[in-house]
Parts: structure tokens; C-alpha cells; sequence
């Protein structure tokens, strides 16, 4: 016996082949109208509701840049900060001044609300220019 002579048991069953006009009915056994009755895929209603609740916006958006910035005031640093002190990020976390965000340090931007009267030394912070002016009057000194 070889390979082109093998054939199977069973006798193969002809398909039937519906939807095309005829006698074989309007829906063809694929029941009524309606979602099951298309082809394609079938949405879960639950996904539909979370993306019509999605905002519709004119314009290509890929992403969105998170801001990690934390802004303090002089009126804080002075509340809270000894003379001399040094001020970084990590020193206001361990103070708990600041908070850490999604575990990472966080960038420190400090703003000249209040008065400062402390001489102060700020480290990897950004400073406005009407608190650098009141941190230098104040004797203070900003290294980046």
C-alpha cells in the first residue's frame, strides 16, 4: 500500500451552503437580525461603555506628559527649615514636607509667597525669580 492509496473510513458529509437566494430562507439559519446575527467581532458591552465615555477631541494626542513637580513657598521653607539648612528634594521628603510621587523623588520648584529670614541653601531645586530675590536678600545661596 502507499501514501496516494490511503483513504478514509468515513464517507465526507457535504456542506451546506446557505445565504444565497433560493429555497433555503431569508435568515438561512442564522437566526433574526440583530449584533449575533453579523459577521465579525462581537463587542463586549462592557468595553463599549468605556470607550463611549472616553472624551471626543479634535486633534493627534499620543500621550500626555505627566508633571512630577512639587511647588513649595517660601512661607513653608521658613516654617519648617533651620539656618544654615540645607534644602533638596530629599531632605523635604525625610522632613515630610513633600511626598514622594508613584515612588520616585519628586522635582521641587519653590515660589516667593512669604517672607524668608533664614539663610538657606537650596539643592537641585527650580526657583522662581522673585523667591531667588528673596533668598539672596534673606543671604541664602542657590546651587543647581
Amino acid at each position: 500500500m502507499q501514501v496516494h492509496q490511503l483513504q478514509p473510513r468515513h464517507k465526507e458529509k457535504n456542506r451546506k451552503i446557505v445565504g444565497r437566494g433560493g429555497k433555503k430562507g431569508t435568515y438561512s439559519g442564522k437566526g433574526g437580525k440583530g449584533q449575533s446575527a453579523r459577521s465579525g467581532r462581537k463587542m463586549v458591552p462592557i468595553i463599549r461603555e468605556l470607550i463611549k465615555r472616553y472624551p471626543k477631541l479634535k486633534g493627534y494626542r499620543a500621550f500626555v506628559l505627566q508633571d512630577d513637580t512639587c511647588v513649595i513657598n517660601l512661607d513653608m521653607l521658613e516654617k519648617h527649615g533651620k539656618d544654615g539648612e540645607t534644602i533638596n528634594p530629599e531632605n523635604l521628603v525625610k522632613k515630610g514636607v513633600i511626598g514622594m510621587i508613584k515612588g520616585k523623588m519628586p522635582q521641587v520648584k519653590i515660589l516667593g509667597r512669604g517672607k524668608l529670614t533664614k539663610k538657606l541653601v537650596f539643592e537641585d531645586c527650580k526657583v522662581s525669580a522673585t523667591a531667588k530675590a528673596a533668598i539672596e536678600k534673606a543671604g541664602g545661596t542657590i546651587k543647581i
